[in-house]
């Protein structure tokens, strides 16, 4: 028995795209509003002393790895951190320290989800919006001295 197969019409073809189209689109809005929100921490040491922990508009990062989920906005953002030390350097008299600076809080792109804050020499910090956890400034952050 053979069953003939009737042409699609180009009104049928139309529709079928506007409906994948549209599941397409319906489907990216209701990830949107299901996926977790807010923003993760991680941060990424350039200096010559550990970080005993950090702190973000008050939301904290860790020492190290990555945190989740804080609402991070606003133009600036308050970075607040413990400066800890080796045993080295404690041997050597050295103390820990708490230090807090206000910097500027770059604009934040769709589908960025983390914020990377950078410790670098002289207690200066910059932070970073990404879509990964990944040091989005690894090749330009390895001349710094440690």
């Amino acid at each position: 028995m053979r069953f003939s197969q009737a042409p699609i019409s180009s009104r049928t073809k139309i529709v079928i795209c506007v409906t994948v189209l549209l599941a397409a689109f319906v489907t990216s809005l209701i990830h949107d509003r299901v996926r977790t929100p807010g923003a993760a921490l991680t941060s990424h040491n350039y200096t010559d002393r550990p970080i005993g922990s950090y702190w973000v508009n008050g939301h904290w990062g860790g020492n190290g790895g990555v945190t989740c989920c804080w609402s991070i906005d606003g133009n600036t953002a308050k970075v607040a951190w413990i400066l800890s030390m080796s045993k080295a350097q404690e041997d050597q008299g050295m103390k820990i320290e708490r230090h807090e600076v206000q910097v500027h809080l770059p604009s934040r792109n769709r589908g960025d989800d983390t914020l990377h804050v950078y410790f670098l020499p002289n207690n200066r910090i910059e932070v970073m919006w990404a879509s990964t956890v990944l040091d989005p400034l690894r090749h330009e952050t390895e001349i710094l001295p440690r």
